[in-house]
């Protein structure tokens, strides 16, 4: 991330990326001060720590996508979790993301950096809180990170989740302003362009109004959402060690090969030699595989040579992919088949183009459009002869699925569609009949917070948006 981690690590946290998987119990109201720019940077890079590192590695393991093989990710593949075990990943959230994103914006005011600046740190605070909402259920809203509460009151999730729109709205309404942009340089995503800033609040609108299930907000938000590759939220990734995509220190710096790989159902999707790959004559999946994965002894990894893991990848926050194929989901439940139809149809053009796959050779993409017949009883997307709709949206949402590899969002899908049995991506329990349903509150807050939810929900007790 250019020099952006190691500065962010010296000044704000003092801890390195290979630090993701440790027990840190940093207190979220132990707050920084320091100039707005600096602290904007801090918290963007601890916002690719939070989305991108340990939480979403462990999310997807839970998610079907990764298999935990050795020492702790053996534990996490078999749903053997303590909330020992989250006590880092509850302070990526809180501490590096959401509480230099707030004190950014208290900077920001107090420094007089103008609307848009404050807009852009209002993002960075509603995607923490989505994000965190969406794993924990209850968490702080109002009092989080706040240095006058060291009990902040736990709230609602639907309540919390109506409030990120709040607070979504506001940021959008500073962004219009068109002043105030921050330092040149300090905001690492778009350099405070305000246009991509309001497309990618939008986009978080509609990704949060997906957790929720209200379908109809959700295509209504995604409409104004990123509208080309360029304006997707990028964690951007450099040479230097400090720097580099967190999933290629993971597998290949810190050669965490043989505790983690990628599941056989995730591989075996867009993989041709396998009997549960996706392509069809209009689909060629060849390009994606060889962008998401490579094999060695271990097994299917991760691609830290030129794909998906590489050194210098970008890593995915807010994509103009996921818009598309928000649009193509909440189109369908809102409008039906043929509206659904064309926003799949949109993404596949995207895709046949070569997509987000930056090293993908046109001679092993093909993502030819969809017609209706393909989905009727006996189509190519219907071999099993269920209804047209359902055809439809199963393909929807496994293209999400493997659309979204490797990203917390994937754990928010299958959570959401768990009951649709007819469409859902069928991924089953690790270990026992149940998945999970939820990472738990960590030993750090159980230990320091009076006002932590009582009684304690269960790895598998279901969030209040997904009973």
């Amino acid at each position: 991330m250019k020099s952006y981690i190691l500065l962010f690590l010296i000044a704000i946290l003092t801890q390195s990326c290979s630090d993701l998987v440790a027990d840190i119990n940093n207190d979220p109201n132990n707050l920084t001060q320091s100039a707005y720019q600096n602290i904007l940077t801090g918290a963007q890079v601890g916002s690719i720590l939070f989305q991108t590192g340990e939480n979403a590695r462990r999310a997807c393991i839970f998610a079907g996508q990764y298999t935990g093989i050795n020492r702790q990710h053996l534990g996490f593949n078999e749903y053997s979790v303590t909330p020992g075990d989250f006590n880092s990943l509850w302070n990526d959230g809180f501490v590096d993301a959401l509480r230099n994103a707030k004190v950014t914006e208290e900077t920001a005011i107090t420094d007089g950096a103008g609307a848009i600046t404050i807009g852009i740190t209002q993002v960075l605070q509603a995607q923490a809180f989505g994000t965190l909402a969406s794993l924990y259920g209850d968490i702080p809203f109002d009092e989080a990170v706040d240095i006058n509460f060291s009990d902040p009151m736990f709230e609602n999730q639907m309540a919390v989740y109506s409030k990120i729109q709040a607070l979504l709205d506001k940021a959008i309404s500073n962004l219009q302003q068109g002043s105030g942009r921050p330092a040149t340089g300090s905001d690492i995503y778009f350099d405070g362009n305000p246009q991509a800033w309001i497309q990618n609040a939008y986009t978080l609108k509609a990704r949060f109004y997906m957790h929720v299930k209200d379908y109809p907000k959700a295509y209504a938000a995604a409409q104004n959402g990123i509208n080309s590759l360029n304006n997707s939220m990028n964690g951007p990734h450099g040479t230097a060690a400090e720097d580099s995509n967190l999933n290629y220190q993971f597998f290949a710096v810190e050669v965490r090969q043989s505790d983690l790989v990628v599941s056989s159902f995730m591989s075996g999707l867009i993989n041709p030699t396998s009997s549960t790959y996706r392509g069809n004559s209009k689909t060629n999946e060849i390009g994606r595989n060889n962008f998401y994965f490579t094999t060695n002894a271990l097994g299917v990894q991760p691609n830290t040579s030129n794909g998906f893991a590489a050194q210098t990848a970008p890593a995915a926050l807010v994509t103009y992919q996921e818009n598309l194929l928000i649009l193509a989901e909440a189109g369908f439940r809102t409008n039906g088949f043929a509206n659904g139809l064309t926003h799949l149809n949109n993404f596949r053009a995207f895709m046949n183009s070569g997509g987000y796959l930056r090293n993908a050779n046109a001679a092993n993409i093909l993502y030819e459009a969809y017609t209706a017949s393909d989905f009727n009883s006996g189509g190519i997307e219907n071999p099993d002869n269920i209804s047209a709709d359902n055809a439809l949206l199963r393909e929807i949402l496994e293209e999400r699925y493997v659309t979204l590899f490797g990203q917390i969002e994937v754990f928010n899908d299958t959570r959401r569609t768990e009951t649709e049995s007819a469409v859902r991506v069928p991924i089953t329990p690790n270990n026992g009949s149940v998945l999970p349903q939820r990472f738990i509150y960590p030993q750090s807050e159980i230990d320091r917070n009076s006002n932590i939810p009582n009684p304690i929900p269960d790895f598998f007790d279901k969030t209040q948006i997904n009973q």
